[in-house]
């Protein structure tokens, strides 16, 4: 069933005669129990779609509605919405019972009902017994928790969360995530996130929304997404180096580093091609042919590049190779495959790992 509906939501700003649109005629739905996170580089429109299903923000055209119903003119303590930004926003003043409890006390329940509701919380989050402690006393981790909490607290239809880890450090982000992941599917809570942090969004999400120049760029599960991006806009968002123009005959493309497969089916002509580094594979750096004689075919002799760096993540390797002709690729090998610096390696092209984009047009 869905919960939250935008139907071509348009929000500009600035004077008439120089608007800039920050979101463009855009339309999302969120089923109940749901959890969406928008992703997208400063400027896409995800923190001002945000903003307008809080009611913090007017639109200049569109229709949000939650559970059905309108909510032009609602204002944002009538939404049953939660909200969690960044800063947390904790109250100082109040210790961390008396920031949990903040929102209850807004709508009149009653001191039992808070305490009990207060601690429940305080476990959910993994801060049992903490409700005396002062606030300025805890972590960042901590402090996320409780703003969690007290997001939480007033049980909200729908639960938004504003880069809620963009002030913690990556282990502690990669920690809580899971743990909020796995918070938020006990309490069958739905969820409409905003972050610019890829690895946050795919562990945190059911769905991952890209947002380009204030419009969806594409919609997906994280596996979707990841596999299959809609657009050069997307793959390179994602942090993918090897997207070139290229025309695709048959199962073949015609690139600037020469002929590359493609999968079956893949659609012909003028297109955007993306080589995933798992997809260029070493072989045998092809003998080097005088001067008249036509460049060898690397989908089959190789391509010869010479190894420019390498980048150690873990248990793999990032290369940046620069081939004889084309653009530098980028590559992943395990440890003990990748080349050194400064050698020189022959490469293929495997077609699973290849995906055809776009049109150029």
């Amino acid at each position: 069933m869905t919960l939250l509906s935008l139907a071509g939501v348009t929000v500009r700003f600035g004077d008439r005669k120089a608007p800039r649109t920050a979101l463009d005629a855009v339309d999302l739905e969120i089923a109940e129990h749901e959890i969406v996170c928008v992703l997208g580089p400063s400027g896409s429109g995800k923190s001002t779609l945000l903003r307008v299903v809080a009611g913090l923000q007017e639109v200049d055209g569109g229709r949000v509605s939650l559970d059905g119903v309108d909510q032009a003119g609602v204002p944002v303590h009538r939404r049953g919405v939660g909200l969690m930004f960044q800063d947390h926003q904790l109250f100082p003043q109040r210790d961390v019972g008396g920031n949990v409890a903040f929102g209850l006390r807004m709508r009149g329940v009653s001191r039992d009902e808070q305490a009990r509701r207060v601690e429940e919380l305080l476990d959910l989050v993994g801060l049992p017994g903490a409700r005396g402690r002062a606030v300025s006393l805890l972590s960042g981790g901590e402090q996320q928790r409780v703003a969690l909490a007290r997001a939480l607290a007033p049980r909200p239809r729908l639960l938004m969360l504003d880069e809620p880890l963009g002030q913690l450090d990556r282990s502690l982000r990669e920690r809580l995530v899971v743990e909020l992941r796995a918070l938020f599917g006990r309490l069958g809570t739905t969820v409409l996130a905003v972050t610019h942090d890829q690895g946050e969004a795919f562990a945190l999400a059911d769905r991952v929304v890209v947002m380009h120049e204030g419009r969806i760029a594409q919609t997906g599960t994280p596996l979707e997404v990841w596999q299959r991006p809609a657009s050069a806009f997307v793959a390179r968002f994602l942090g993918f180096e090897n997207v070139v123009p290229a025309t695709v005959v048959g199962g073949v493309a015609d690139t600037p580093w020469g002929r590359v497969p493609v999968p079956p089916g893949s659609p012909q002509g003028a297109v955007t091609l993306l080589v995933r580094p798992g997809g260029v594979r070493l072989s045998p750096a092809p003998a080097r042919a005088p001067a008249p004689a036509p460049a060898p075919d690397p989908a089959a002799a190789g391509l010869r590049c010479a190894v420019e760096s390498r980048t150690f993540r873990g248990s793999r390797v990032v290369v940046v190779l620069r081939p004889e002709a084309g653009p530098r690729l980028e590559a992943e090998f395990d440890l003990r495959e990748a080349p050194w610096e400064g050698g020189e390696v022959g490469v293929t092209f495997v077609a699973d790992e290849v995906v055809v984009l776009s049109s150029v047009r």
